[in-house]
């Protein structure tokens, strides 16, 4: 084994050159296993991603910059158009220059201005180009790009997911809203319910949560190396650069943040990944709920032709959506919860190290994603098997006690709950026929005992 090892890493090693990323050889399972689930991400949270969208900021700015000083009031406005195809028709092409350029300047954000200056100059712009990326530090990019990726991505692809699975869910609640279930509380038998509310639970729970979310703002930070605009005061002390920097903000749909530091301070952003994290935490307890159910016998799942569930064992049909989902949430979980625990706190007005962070945003969002469409798979596979649902009802006829106790301390019985303790703790099956025995020796009146014996297991849900 250890000599198969050494062969393996040899050959890596004599070949690397040749090596090309690929699905099979990607180290994480997000670039490799889940690509076909994950890759409408990669536009957003590659590398790829982070420099269309600089680019993208760094063209919008100048472009406000052109309405706002006199230096730029020559600036050809039927030029726009082109502009802004450099991030509208950004490619990989592009992107492979921009990093060229960064191998030089050793500087990413850097690189991005050098590659826009040289576009100038092909554009016939090269009196304007010092206006590129003019009086701003890096993380005014960075910190308005990285929170623009995020709202385009979960407004234009999360979000519509999520709904879709909300959906889902709501469809089933809708399809089983009359089945009556035994509940389980502490895993024992307890009062019944129907398990279209059951359901509806969940999708209630994350509809609130997905509300609450949608109400954090995408914050930018915009103000100079130390957010307090000095290169720009200096240069246009009669300019009212934190109004141009707000209306700047908002017309890229984001709210700026101010005052700041060099940085943005995250604290909104720490606010959207708990607010992930509590979504995935309710999809988990749901996830575990529904694997529950089938381990019961209450669904059945859909076998698919040629699909094994076990490699030793034929018979199996596992729940592997349900589980996949549950180990995929808490995986985003654990870096959303480092997300937001870290991104707040820098050393006094910058230190770097939220930056080897932020190109991580992608990877819980990455499993969020694989999570959701895992439960949706799981869903349609789901069958109802209401006989083994009836027949849970039928062998707990004890929980209606609660409901003729209810009803004979209404009608002043003495003594009516200690009356069905005795019953129902007795060592033995508690049945139709025992539980109206017992109905027949109390002493009441003949209506009162034919409107206890209509209560069973299966009308006794409440409303």
């Amino acid at each position: 084994m250890h000599t198969a090892y050494n062969g393996i890493l040899l050959f890596l090693r004599l070949n690397k050159q040749h090596v090309q990323l690929n699905t099979l050889n990607a180290i994480s399972p997000v670039d490799g296993r889940y690509f076909e689930a994950t890759q409408v991400l990669s536009p957003y949270f590659s590398e790829y991603g982070l420099i269309r969208y600089r680019v993208q900021v760094e063209i919008e700015y100048l472009i406000s910059l052109s309405a706002t000083i006199t230096e730029l009031e020559d600036f050809p406005i039927h030029q726009l158009s082109e502009l802004r195809k450099l991030y509208k028709q950004f490619s990989e092409a592009d992107a492979k220059e921009i990093k060229e350029i960064e191998k030089i300047t050793n500087h990413d954000v850097k690189a991005v201005e050098y590659f826009i200056k040289k576009r100038f100059e092909i554009f016939k712009l090269d009196e304007f180009k010092e206006f590129i990326h003019f009086g701003l530090t890096s993380q005014d990019i960075n910190n308005t790009a990285i929170p623009l990726s995020i709202k385009d991505f979960l407004t234009r692809d999360f979000f519509p997911l999520l709904q879709d699975l909300l959906r889902d869910i709501n469809a089933r609640s809708k399809e089983w809203a009359d089945v009556p279930m035994l509940a389980h509380t502490h895993g024992q038998p307890a009062s019944p319910t129907r398990l279209g509310k059951e359901i509806a639970i969940f999708s209630t729970r994350v509809d609130k949560q997905l509300n609450l979310l949608k109400a954090i703002p995408f914050s930018a930070k915009f103000g100079g190396a130390t957010g307090n605009f000095n290169a720009h005061h200096v240069a246009y002390p009669e300019i009212d650069w934190h109004k141009f920097a707000d209306e700047f903000c908002h017309h890229l749909g984001l709210s700026r943040s101010f005052p700041t530091t060099q940085i943005e301070h995250y604290d909104n952003l720490a606010a959207l990944f708990d607010n992930l994290k509590r979504i995935n935490t309710i999809l988990i307890d749901f996830s575990r709920d529904v694997w529950q159910y089938i381990a019961m016998n209450y669904f059945k799942q859909k076998i698919k032709e040629g699909e094994i569930g076990s490699s030793a064992m034929p018979h199996k049909v596992n729940p592997i959506d349900f589980e996949n989902a549950e180990g995929n949430f808490g995986f985003a979980n654990a870096i959303f919860e480092h997300l937001s625990a870290k991104l707040p706190i820098s050393r006094l007005q910058r230190d770097l190290t939220d930056s080897t962070v932020l190109r991580n945003i992608g990877v819980p969002l990455a499993h969020t994603y694989i999570a959701i469409k895992s439960l949706q798979k799981g869903l349609s596979k789901l069958e109802l098997n209401k006989a083994a649902i009836d027949a849970d009802l039928e062998n707990n006829w004890a929980v209606v006690a609660e409901a003729i106790q209810t009803v004979l301390r209404k009608e002043n019985y003495p003594n009516p709950y200690e009356a069905l303790k005795a019953l129902t703790r007795k060592n033995e099956k508690i049945t139709k026929e025992s539980i109206h025995s017992f109905i027949d020796g109390l002493n009441v009146n003949e209506k009162l005992k034919t409107s206890l014996k209509e209560i069973t297991p299966f009308n006794y849900t409440g409303i």
